[in-house]
């Protein structure tokens, strides 16, 4: 799966989890060049995704449901790293 395409399946899945006001999806995998989880395979991103389902949730919560919306990525090869900024429309 190219860079590309994971940058894709990341905002699809993201979208049909969380009712998405904003995200900004950033591949740094080129900054971890040589890095294991390079090696294997996995892509290192970082996420800006703003959303209303947010609200209420503490940082650990918020994180749980972007992981929980990545699945099976995260265990894979796909994702190897996920730098995660979770905030509500208000927080934007």
């Amino acid at each position: 799966m190219s860079g590309n395409e994971r940058v894709e399946m990341i905002r699809q899945r993201l979208e049909q989890a969380l009712d998405v006001h904003s995200l900004e999806i950033q591949d740094d995998s080129h900054k971890h060049a040589g890095h294991a989880g390079a090696q294997a395979g996995g892509g290192h991103y970082q996420v800006r995704v703003v959303s209303p389902d947010f609200a209420g949730l503490n940082t650990l919560q918020r994180h749980r449901k972007v992981y929980g919306a990545m699945g099976d990525a995260m265990r894979n090869d796909i994702i190897h790293a996920l730098g995660i900024k979770a905030l509500t429309p208000d927080e934007a």
